[in-house]
């Protein structure tokens, strides 16, 4: 799955010269965590979030004053944070040169920026023009159609097959002391595991078989360190 499938086209952006109050009303209205910031000819030169108006002198959120060490020793950075809280237009607050992903990106890479970078949207451009807006809504999405999907019609050996290709795939999963039997589309895990993980890992492995109606857990449980072992629960 690429952007583009999942992607807020049009999304409504701002100007480096629109007022704060502007823009965070636009961001209220709109229930958006953040907008897109466009120069004069529609390149993209920013964001600002929400996250960018934390710290504002209008609600006592700009932080302590910089010391006179700071402001002497350091000056242009003491300036710049007071710009931050007290700028009312967007050029004042706004990311500069913000990451932003291509139509072609991957839902995964998205996902992968969005975690390393902690973001919650992302523009999406294409030759500098900006298409569109990715969030972490648009990835919920699609993650929530793709849960319900109707489940595909697969033969009891299918659901073997997949359920032992994974578990063989699965660089945790005990290989040797495991036995997997499927009728019905129902299946039946038993051996040994090592971990209440290992267990939950490799019930997780036999519910996303393709077409399993239930996956009924006879696994029995060793505890490593005595050796001793604890027959299934249930």
């Amino acid at each position: 799955m690429i952007v583009s499938e999942i992607m807020t086209s049009n999304p409504i952006a701002v100007q480096p010269k629109t007022t704060v109050a502007d823009a965070a009303r636009m961001m209220l209205a709109n229930h958006v965590s953040g907008l897109p910031v466009l120069d004069e000819n529609g390149a993209l030169v920013g964001m600002v979030t929400k996250g960018d108006l934390l710290r504002r002198a209008e609600i006592g959120t700009e932080g302590e004053q910089a010391g006179w060490l700071k402001a002497l020793l350091q000056p242009a950075s003491v300036a710049a944070d007071y710009v931050v809280t007290h700028s009312r237009h967007v050029s004042g607050v706004m990311t500069h040169n913000p990451v932003f992903v291509t139509p072609g990106t991957t839902v995964a890479e998205v996902a992968h920026l969005m975690l390393r970078k902690r973001i919650k949207r992302l523009p999406v451009v294409q030759d500098g023009r900006l298409l569109g807006v990715v969030s972490r809504t648009d990835l919920l999405k699609a993650l929530a159609a793709k849960l319900v999907q109707t489940p595909v019609e697969t033969s009891d050996d299918e659901i073997l097959k997949f359920i032992k290709s994974e578990i063989e795939k699965a660089n945790w999963a005990p290989k040797a002391g495991l036995r997997v039997a499927v009728k019905d589309k129902v299946v039946t895990l038993e051996g040994t595991i090592f971990s209440d993980d290992e267990r939950r890992g490799v019930i997780t492995i036999a519910e996303n078989a393709p077409g399993v109606k239930e996956v009924k857990d006879e696994l029995e449980f060793v505890d490593p360190a005595s050796g001793l072992a604890f027959p299934p629960t249930s």
